[in-house]
């Protein structure tokens, strides 16, 4: 696949986001509206994808590819991590602080990279792209929410594992590499069920996304010298890390180039989510999702081209 595709393919996106954005300013959506698709796509559009992607026969090449994509990707993280409590984990603003942290490390994988990736590579690049949907589950729901969730005397609340484990996503993935491992054949009638929800991911995840930002508006005031720094990390600093781990642990072909993908994703919309349920001022956190989402035209393309190098 060469570069002209991938921008047609993320124009194409930002096209159906500004479908979401007309439906909002004719008011077709509502916020509840707009919070029960998410939960749509969340609990039943996206893990009915994964499920389709590994239904396919059982190869040794393709699941060595899918075990170094996964020691790169908590490589990436685990470095990300790091860096950011390194870089902003000594804001005297908590608010800021929280949101510079997880923006910086968590992109929008589940909302735009995998219907980006489905649209690219079709089942088989959604099975290389759970392994970076996966990490972000665990990673995002155990240290992202500790972000949220430490006390004025320092400490930081126990991580529930029942909502890491429950998550939807994480079950189908299991489930799928049961499938492949065991080349499960899934009966044609649930198989088709299973397909066309699936199918509906890319519009609908890209029209909620279009009705989110169609909410904001932009100022000069929105892009502090922090925000600009996360923003900066997310898009293009990580992914360019991810670039130099995922070639020195081997990764290649549709799998090295579907995680660099997700990778350079913009910054995840949980943080907004996260942001309030701890009643803080989310007005940074808005920023920082919706310039890294904009700004994710140029930088994603730029991305993959220096993974092409």
């Amino acid at each position: 696949m060469n570069i002209g595709q991938l921008i047609n393919q993320i124009v194409l996106m930002f096209c159906l986001m500004l479908v979401g954005v007309l439906i909002n300013k004719l008011k077709f959506m509502h916020s509840q509206t707009s919070s029960d698709l998410t939960n749509v796509l969340l609990y039943i559009v996206s893990p009915c994808l994964i499920i389709n992607a590994f239904e396919q026969p059982y190869s040794g090449s393709r699941i060595k590819q899918f075990i170094l994509a996964i020691i790169a990707v908590f490589i990436l993280y685990i470095i990300e991590i790091i860096a950011a409590k390194l870089i902003f984990g000594r804001l005297k603003n908590k608010n800021l602080r929280r949101i510079t942290q997880y923006g910086s490390i968590y992109s929008n994988a589940g909302f735009m990279g995998i219907p980006l990736i489905s649209s690219l590579f079709g089942s088989e690049g959604v099975f290389f792209a759970v392994v970076s949907l996966a990490a972000f589950n665990i990673f995002s729901w155990t240290q992202g929410v500790s972000l949220f969730k430490d006390n004025d005397n320092g400490s930081v609340e126990k991580t529930d594992w029942r909502q890491v484990l429950l998550n939807p996503n994480i079950i189908a993935i299991v489930l799928g590499v049961l499938i492949f491992v065991f080349s499960v054949k899934i009966p044609n009638m649930p198989n088709q069920v299973i397909k066309y929800i699936g199918s509906i991911n890319t519009p609908l995840s890209m029209i909620v996304i279009g009705n989110s930002l169609a909410n904001i508006k932009f100022t000069k005031d929105m892009l502090g010298k922090e925000i600009g720094l996360t923003i900066l990390l997310r898009n293009l600093i990580f992914p360019m890390i991810g670039i130099v781990i995922l070639k020195l642990v081997g990764v290649t072909g549709i799998a090295f180039y579907t995680t660099i993908v997700m990778a350079a994703c913009p910054v995840a919309g949980l943080v907004v989510l996260f942001t309030l349920q701890v009643q803080d001022d989310t007005a940074p956190a808005i920023s920082a999702m919706s310039l890294s989402t904009i700004l994710s035209l140029i930088t994603i393309p730029l991305i993959f081209a220096l993974g092409s190098l």
